[in-house]
């Protein structure tokens, strides 16, 4: 495990409908590049290099920013074999690590049950975003999903106290374990009790918060910004997980790349400047990946469902640079012939998390055994 003198957290930060990794991170002086976009391409004047190789996005002057600082790891061709180019199927895979089977439990489940195996912590997972991501569903685990924190809470909608009372008091009488009640009403029971216990906690943080922090007004800075909030508040989350939309960039990708882009680069910025602010950055590291990356071709106005595509660790402790290798564009080396191929299997980045920086045995999460990077500063 990573030495740090407080519990490791862990950020998860999905980017839902395949990131287009081949425009994220350019291979600027590639000719098979711009063979292959004449017109979905980024310019070479509006690239800001990396290397003689590669660049980041003009846009992305804040990310490249971390990158330069040190905090910031670069996973090339990260992916897993013949992935099935269907969101719905390759996030199954992702949150499950299961590329065979369906599923229903979650790597990041078992990794709360290892991390918390009484639940004696109902919001050691706490998942921003609407809905519960399959990554964090197990048998047995508490885990808290919260869409808006600041309302966040059973019964919330009730102003008048005296009558929210009475509503919380029926709703505990309610969920009452009762003995010999069956695995249904137990399910039930402890369900009921879970989100009680969660909404009581969760609903003291908003004011215990307080940053000079001025987060944009869209969808993942508010997500990151209840993540600040919630780990500043020191009630013990290990876990988050959070999501930000609109990767699907079938058609007028060059309009709508860039503002993503720009909102999860700000996002993150503001983010983690908050997080020092407060004194806690150094526990915390954050896991940028997306399903899948796009075809090398364009399509005249976007870019199609691909294959292998790239991730991101991001946090104070992190040994930045670029880990893999950009996976090869010429013809005869494109998986499907026509997508880029991963020569880092996710499963890896995952163990790697697990195990070198949550401490984890990593084999039964990910169900196997993968090789590793090594991401981490040793002598922060």
């Amino acid at each position: 495990m990573a030495s740090t003198n407080k519990e490791p957290v862990l950020v998860i930060l999905q980017l839902t409908g395949a990131n287009d990794y081949l425009n994220t991170v350019v291979p600027y002086t590639n000719p098979h590049y711009w063979d292959a976009r004449p017109k979905v391409n980024i310019p070479a004047d509006q690239v800001l290099p990396i290397n003689d190789e590669l660049a980041f996005r003009s846009d992305m002057e804040q990310f490249k920013a971390i990158y330069d600082k040190g905090d910031m790891a670069i996973i090339h061709g990260i992916g897993f074999a013949n992935s099935p180019r269907s969101h719905f199927r390759a996030m199954d895979i992702w949150h499950t690590c299961e590329p065979d089977k369906i599923v229903t439990e979650g790597w990041l489940g078992k990794t709360i049950r290892e991390l918390d195996p009484d639940g004696e912590n109902v919001v050691t997972g706490v998942s921003f975003g609407k809905g519960l991501p399959r990554a964090m569903v197990s048998p047995g685990v508490p885990v808290t999903s919260v869409s808006d924190l600041d309302s966040f809470g059973v019964m919330s909608a009730i102003d008048e106290k005296k009558q929210k009372e009475e509503a919380l008091n029926v709703f505990k009488r309610m969920y009452t374990p009762v003995m010999g009640s069956g695995v249904v009403a137990d399910y039930l029971s402890n369900t009921g009790t879970n989100a009680l216990a969660s909404s009581e906690i969760l609903g003291t943080v908003p004011g215990k918060y307080t940053s000079t922090v001025e987060y944009a007004d869209d969808s993942i800075s508010k997500s990151l910004r209840d993540v600040a909030r919630v780990h500043t508040a020191g009630i013990g989350t290990r876990v988050f997980y959070t999501q930000h939309g609109g990767y699907d960039t079938h058609a007028t990708q060059l309009a709508v790349h860039p503002k993503l882009l720009q909102e999860l680069t700000r996002a993150i910025v503001d983010f983690f400047e908050d997080l020092r602010n407060h004194n806690a950055s150094e526990e915390v590291i954050m896991l940028v990946f997306s399903e899948f990356g796009r075809r090398i071709k364009d399509n005249g106005s976007g870019t199609d469902h691909g294959s292998g595509g790239g991730a991101f660790l991001i946090g104070d402790r992190v040994e930045g640079g670029l880990y893999g290798q950009y996976p090869s564009l010429e013809f005869s080396d494109l998986a499907n012939g026509e997508d880029m191929g991963f020569n880092i299997d996710f499963r890896g980045v995952y163990s790697t998390l697990l195990d070198q920086w949550l401490g984890l045995d990593a084999s039964p999460i990910v169900n196997g055994t993968y090789e590793q990077i090594s991401p981490f500063k040793k002598d922060y």
